[in-house]
């Protein structure tokens, strides 16, 4: 299918060339050594802790990407591949807090909560991969990861994403995967989690522990990809087209060290770039610059050959309310409509600081939505219908032919969420608003199929390595 353009073929083209000046002549800040090295032994040039690209190394390095990247789940029915796949549903991740489902008031999010919301994204069809939604407060406090991963793998067998913070809690989040999974064999020749990383810090600085993290899983062959977070007026330019082209060369400097570690290494083109309300210096994610933004990176990534998505469909709102709803839909679809592949998007609000279960139900049916967009209209003779117009006629009706029936379930969403009915049947029903709906179906969500997906002897394993681990139980909502 053919896809909306903001650039032009010679804009594009353009902001390669500047991107390729960017880093031959200002460079990044290279703090973790290792990389200063690597990038040293292939070709750049490395002055303290500045590295500069020569573009003749950038370019043999692009040349090395691949086209696909592969989220493989617990069970394999949830792999997807980008772009075959697309679009593919992330949930945004790492929400501090959350809004209590049974009392509405925020609070700081726990383990709990964790399994809860991983269970709900297990259940609702429009999410693919399970980017852990929320901290956990109540982790012990050499377990925070741990704390996290495991009520994900006890409630989800989709593909899960998730990010470390040194290489000890690296390697313990390898060892509960391989226990998960029966072995390191076992787990590597389907490795069901995938680790993220933001190794650049906008503007040009890589750090030190993303930046050992990403080399660290490129070198071992695992799923990692990194993700470029501009902020146009505070860490870019404030023009959109100067932060495409400073967060371009960003992405080209973390895909070349992936590619110098370990070379067809896969990745990405991910982002999320965001211009900054200038009134107060506000983190605007919900901003229709954000969709623009990302719909210029689309274009970058199919100029490079290479899948791309990111942090899209966001909201600034406090609540689950029209603000949140017009600043999700009109940046997610500007980003189907774009081309992209995968989408964090799913169950925060507040500049994605906060988790909203009803929020989360709701962003399900518009990743449906989103789905269905990019599938596109079928168009043979049999979808062009002339030879059934002609036969119904004026006048006829179409309701109960064959041709109606057979598409009825499939040709449009049936919404769930979405309110369609007469105004008389809606009273009836209680004359519930969404966010009303969709927190009633979160509730319906938690007391079905709650069975953990862990063995009980696995977890037995798994205690036995980690003391003190959080419960991970699942409780419904009340």
């Amino acid at each position: 299918m053919s896809f909306a353009t903001l650039l032009s073929q010679e804009q594009v083209e353009r902001i390669h060339e500047a991107s390729l000046e960017i880093l031959e002549e200002a460079g990044l800040k290279v703090r973790h050594e290792p990389a200063r090295a690597l990038f040293k032994q292939h070709g750049c040039q490395v002055e303290e802790e500045r590295v500069k690209f020569p573009r003749a190394v950038v370019e043999k390095y692009r040349a090395m990407y691949p086209p696909s990247f592969t989220f493989h789940g617990r069970d394999p029915k949830f792999d997807k591949t980008i772009p075959q796949d697309s679009p593919v549903i992330v949930t945004a991740s790492s929400a501090p807090d959350i809004i209590d489902p049974v009392t509405g008031a925020e609070r700081r999010a726990e383990s709990a909560d964790i399994a809860r919301i991983a269970h709900l994204v297990n259940e609702l069809p429009g999410y693919d991969i399970f980017s852990i939604s929320t901290l956990a407060d109540d982790a012990p406090a050499d377990q925070f990861t741990i704390s996290r991963l495991f009520p994900s793998l006890k409630y989800c067998l989709k593909p899960i994403r998730v990010t470390t913070t040194d290489m000890k809690d690296t390697l313990s989040i390898l060892k509960m995967a391989y226990i998960v999974a029966g072995g390191e064999e076992a787990y590597r020749e389907h490795p069901f989690l995938t680790h993220h990383y933001c190794p650049v810090v906008s503007p040009l600085t890589m750090d030190h522990l993303s930046t050992e993290n990403v080399m660290f899983f490129a070198r071992e062959g695992l799923p990692v990809y990194p993700t470029i977070v501009p902020n146009a007026g505070l860490t870019s330019p404030m023009s959109i087209a100067g932060t495409v082209a400073q967060g371009n060369a960003e992405f080209l400097a973390a895909a070349t060290l992936m590619q110098m570690v370990r070379e067809g290494t896969p990745l990405i083109y991910a982002t999320l770039g965001t211009v900054a309300d200038m009134r107060t210096g506000a983190y605007a994610s919900g901003g229709i610059e954000c969709g623009m933004l990302h719909m210029a990176y689309a274009q970058m990534a199919r100029f490079y050959n290479v899948p791309c998505g990111g942090y899209i469909g966001l909201t600034n709102s406090k609540l689950n309310d029209a603000q949140a709803g017009y600043e999700s839909g009109m940046s997610g679809i500007a980003g189907v409509l774009a081309g992209m592949d995968m989408f964090n998007i799913g169950g925060l609000i507040d500049a994605l600081k906060t988790f909203d279960f009803a929020k989360a139900v709701i962003d399900d049916e518009m990743a449906l939505m989103m789905k269905r967009m990019k599938r596109g209209i079928n168009f043979d003779e049999a979808e062009l219908a002339v030879n059934l117009i002609k036969e119904i006629g004026p006048g006829g009706s179409f309701i109960v032919h064959p041709h109606t029936i057979k598409r009825m379930k499939t040709e449009a969403i049936l919404t769930k969420m979405a309110d369609r009915d007469a105004r008389t049947i809606w009273e009836k029903k209680g004359a519930m608003d969404i966010q009303a709906r969709a927190l009633n179906r979160a509730k319906e969500i938690m007391a079905q199929n709650t069975d953990p997906l862990i063995p009980a002897e696995v977890e037995e394993r798994l205690r036995a390595e980690f003391p003190g681990m959080v419960p991970g139980n699942l409780e419904p909502i009340s």
